[in-house]
């Protein structure tokens, strides 16, 4: 490609998500033909020596200590935002004040406020805006929103959702950022509850319009860093589950955990419909289980060249990985920016999510709307 089709890529953040995105930035042009090619220009964090380490190892030609040096750069046309959630919204408002695509991580922001000035910002920019909710990316997810659209379920009934891992469950574990509400905003509810909120309405084409919820924190002090004696608060959510009602009359339940001793990283869903059902889960992510007319459920291994996304990468039977999903997203990506299209999620999308965690969050706190079974 021409120089005039490249495009320069701020990243700001190099940590579990930031090794992620990367990954996507270097392989996405090596699969797919695309109408922009991505430059990997600069890579920010505090830490200059981390962070030049970080930039070796990731491919990224330069590196900033200040992510607002990310934005004033003439050579970056895209920001990419992968840091913990309090920051979000600075870096998202000024980066599109600046012009710049940006493509942010979820959730979009820590509240409601947050995420509807970062609308507002997105709204006066001529730069585009995404939500990064990479698992609407996974083949197999967005085939079951094809088959939802194509009607094949017929009326969607119920949805069942759940988000279970475990990696918290070891009471000594290390109070990180994500147990720290002004860091994190939430805890479960906010990390992995989101991503089953904006899976679910992304499957049915419904939005969430009321909840009913409870959330608990299992272990509410943590030792400062490995191995100290020294503990604080852990001020978010370890579980959060609520039932809700969709806007086309479906009615679903929510499960968010981050103590399902066993359980790595299940995001599950299950629709209901007069027709079908479909099920999935992330732990075995190249499979949907679909029944239709009323028979059992049949497997459906999504590695056909007919699938979504699949046709780029290897013959069927060759199963994806978690790191697809985001070169898939910053596939779509580039391809909106390049066709002048808003990219989905955007977001717009992530506060329609965000307004859904406030809602969570209120009813788990009116304590009133929990009837206690009394005793026959």
């Amino acid at each position: 490609m021409s120089d005039q089709t490249t495009v320069g890529v701020g990243m700001i953040g190099y940590a579990f998500m930031g090794r992620v995105h990367s990954q996507a930035w270097r392989s996405v042009g090596a699969f797919f033909d695309l109408p922009l090619a991505p430059r990997m220009a600069v890579l920010a964090g505090r830490s200059k020596e981390h962070t030049a380490a970080a930039a070796a190892r990731l491919g990224w030609a330069d590196t900033e200590t200040d992510w607002r040096e990310v934005v004033s750069r003439d050579d970056v046309q895209i920001v990419d935002i992968c840091t913990p959630g309090d920051s979000h919204a600075e870096i998202a408002i000024a980066a599109l004040a600046a012009g710049k695509h940006v493509i942010c991580e979820k959730p979009l922001a820590n509240s409601v406020a947050e995420a509807e000035a970062m609308v507002r910002a997105a709204a006066s920019s001529s730069g585009k805006n995404m939500v990064a909710f990479n698992y609407r990316r996974v083949p197999a997810v967005a085939l079951a929103r094809r088959y939802v659209e194509e009607g094949r379920l017929g009326e969607i009934r119920h949805v069942r959702a759940q988000y279970l891992q475990d990696w918290i469950v070891d009471a000594e574990f290390p109070l990180v950022w994500r147990l720290q509400k002004d860091k994190a905003g939430s805890g479960s509810l906010g990390d992995i509850g989101a991503h089953i909120i904006d899976t679910a309405q992304f499957i049915t084409g419904q939005n969430i319009v009321g909840v009913s919820a409870l959330t608990e924190t299992f272990v509410k002090e943590r030792p400062l860093s490995p191995g100290s004696s020294e503990t604080g608060p852990v001020t978010v959510d370890d579980a959060a589950l609520f039932i809700g009602r969709l806007s086309g009359g479906a009615v679903a339940s929510f499960e968010a955990t981050r103590f399902a001793t066993g359980r790595k990283n299940a995001l599950r869903i299950e629709l209901n419909g007069s027709l079908g059902s479909l099920a999935f889960d992330f732990e075995a992510m190249n499979e949907l289980w679909v029944s239709e007319g009323g028979s059992g459920f049949k497997r459906i291994l999504v590695t056909e060249p007919d699938h979504p996304y699949a046709a780029a990468w290897w013959p069927p039977g060759h199963g994806l990985g978690y790191e697809h999903t985001f070169t898939h997203e910053i596939k779509d990506f580039l391809e909106a920016i390049a066709q002048g299209d808003d990219p989905a999620p955007s977001f717009a999308d992530g506060l329609r999510v965000q307004r859904v965690l406030a809602a969570v969050e209120r009813s788990a706190a009116d304590s009133s709307r929990f009837t206690v079974v009394e005793d026959v």
